[in-house]
């Protein structure tokens, strides 16, 4: 009376393999972006730091950029219908990437 058929046994044993598949994964992804949190809060203090080394800089100097700029994406120029010439700059910052 208290037994359980070898079918329903297999039925449990797949079901409950196949919840500790998912679970595995959650907690796999879960690791993963934990770890992104931490790195995004270490580059935020990484910027914070080299920020407050620079306050109030006197004037814009190569060790300035340097220090704060990844790099500068400057995109082709367009010629609107006016005459006018637009061109777009993106600024990439040191540990913080781009700013929109």
């Amino acid at each position: 009376a208290g037994r359980i058929t070898e079918y329903n046994f297999n039925m449990l044993s797949e079901k409950y393999q196949n919840e500790q598949k998912e679970l595995e994964t959650k907690i796999r992804q879960l690791h993963e972006m934990m770890e992104a949190a931490v790195q995004t809060a270490a580059d935020a203090e990484k910027w914070i730091a080299l920020m407050k080394q620079y306050v109030n800089p006197v004037e814009l100097t190569a060790e300035l950029l340097n220090t704060l700029i990844e790099k500068i994406t400057v995109h082709e120029a367009v010629k609107g219908e006016d005459g006018s010439r637009e061109q777009e700059v993106e600024i990439y910052y040191r540990f913080i990437g781009k700013i929109d």
